[in-house]
Parts: structure tokens; sequence; C-alpha cells
């Protein structure tokens, strides 16, 4: 019966409703390499990374939510789905703006994105459709992960671009605002049983190896293209980012790690208190583009 437990506990809990927010950042083109001197242009050139693959992914990620949608009855998990579905459009539209600048400057970016795509469309392809809700929910822990470090840490964006600094700090809002949707919306569709944790456990080990498998070849080939491979104090300063003193990926190990709990819960990680501290903002932010 306690084992039973483990895997029954997780539940469709509605910690927040998501808001679909339309604003534009205006990003500066010409700063697109050198937008955070504080953090400097290695740990750029990672967010940038970063940014190429969210267009693809967002598209993805609606994709694999609505083909599960039928099966959800909550009426408001079914209003969590259409804000995620607006938010994640909007992430998208705002990345490829951003992207834009970076695939003038480095030829690898625009075919980094082709590339990605090609994974994606094989894996929708090729898998069943619970696979890609499983790749999803996985995704979208690991963002959820980065967002609640941003919401922790005003060090990350100190300093930084105004533009750039706002648009990952929206992101990062909004991502931990619907981190539970799409895991809802696997658990209505999957339900709790130990076929369902593990190809959700198995989704997120593999989603982590063919992200960085992919995401780490380009970002070194965009920082050569910098010519910062070997600035040594710009690699110091992206350590200390993310493995070192503010830690943007050593701080949320034991919370990644936590995924693979049978009864995990997104909202088990409860960072509310910290999206309260930044509201004002993103309220601002909203109130700026009408």
């Amino acid at each position: 019966m306690g084992i039973l437990k483990l895997f029954t506990k997780s539940a469709v809990r509605h910690e927040t409703l998501p808001i679909r927010r339309d604003i534009r950042f205006k990003l500066p083109a010409e700063r697109i390499a050198n937008w955070h001197d504080k953090a400097g242009p290695t740990f750029t050139a990672l967010l940038n990374t970063f940014s190429i693959v969210l267009p693809i992914g967002e598209r993805f990620f609606i994709d694999a939510v609505r083909a599960h949608r039928d099966l959800v009855t909550d009426p408001e998990l079914q209003k969590a789905v259409t804000a995620f579905i607006g938010q994640e459009a909007m992430h998208g539209r705002e990345h490829e703006d951003y992207n834009e600048a970076l695939f003038a400057r480095s030829p690898i970016a625009p075919k980094f994105e082709r590339f990605v795509l090609d994974v994606f469309g094989l894996i929708k392809k090729h898998l069943p459709d619970h696979f890609a809700l499983s790749a999803t929910i996985a995704l979208e822990h690991f963002t959820a992960l980065l967002a609640d470090s941003v919401l922790r840490d005003p060090r990350v964006f100190e300093g930084a671009e105004e533009h750039y600094a706002n648009i990952w700090r929206w992101h990062a809002f909004e991502e931990t605002e619907h981190k539970a949707v799409a895991f809802d919306v696997w658990n209505n569709a999957m339900g709790h049983g130990l076929y369902a944790y593990a190809v959700r456990s198995f989704g997120l080990v593999a989603a982590t190896i063919v992200f960085w498998g992919l995401v780490i070849p380009v970002f070194l080939v965009i920082v050569k293209g910098e010519n910062k491979l070997t600035d040594l104090f710009s690699w110091k300063k992206a350590f200390n980012y993310t493995l070192g003193d503010i830690g943007v990926l050593r701080r949320q190990l034991p919370n990644y790690l936590d995924y693979f709990r049978p009864n995990f819960h997104p909202w088990d990680h409860d960072n509310r208190e910290y999206m309260e501290e930044m509201k004002q903002f993103i309220y601002q932010l909203s109130n700026n583009n009408e």
C-alpha cells in the first residue's frame, strides 16, 4: 500500500492560473553579443544559444498539450491549458525577434535552428503522442528550474542591458506561472501508474542528454565566433553564474533530481513568494505595452 501511495499522491493542483500577456521588448540588435557585460560574453552566449531552441520548443510544447487536451475534464485545467498555449505563443514570437539579431551575427545559429526543427519533427513523426508530452513535461521542468533561479536571485540579470534582462525575467515569471500545466495534462492523460512514471522519468533522461548534446557544441562555436574561446576571465565569470556562487544550474540540481520521485509535482517546489515580489515588475511591463 505504501508503494501505491507513491504513485497516486500527485494530482491537479491549481496553485496559480497563467495569464497571457502580449508584451514586445524591442531588443537592441547591436547588443546581441554583449548584452550582459557583468556576466561576460560566455554566459551571454549560453543564454543566446538557449534562445535559438525556444521558438521551436514552444511550438512543440503547444502541439503536445493540444494532442491530449480532449482528455482534460477539469474546467480550471482547461482554462490553464488555454493560457499556457497563449503564453508559449508569446514566448515563441519574442524569441524569434531575439534570434534575428543572433542569426545575423552567428552563421551557426540558423543552421542549428533548422537542425533542432528536424529533431523535433522526427520525434513527432515516429513516436507516440504521449512520448512528445513526456518530452514536454521534462523540458518544462528544466525551464521551470532555470526560471526559479532567476526569480530567487536578482543578481542573475543585475547590470544587464535592460531590454534583454526584461525578456528573460518575463519569460522566467511566466514559465513559473504555468510550470505545472503540461504536467497536470500528463496526469490526466496517463494516470499515476508504473508505466506513466517510467515514461515520464525516461523523458527527462532523454531530454537532458539530447538538450545538452545539441546545445553545448553550438554554444562553443558561438563563443569561438566571438573570439572568446580562450578568454579565461570570461569563462570564470560564466562558471560563477552557472556553477559557482550565483549558480543558476548548481542550485537546481536537487530539484532536478526530485523529478524522479514517483509522486513528484512541480508545485512541490513552491516559489510563489518570489513571484509575488516580481508581480509589480510584470504589471509595469504589461502597462508599458498598452
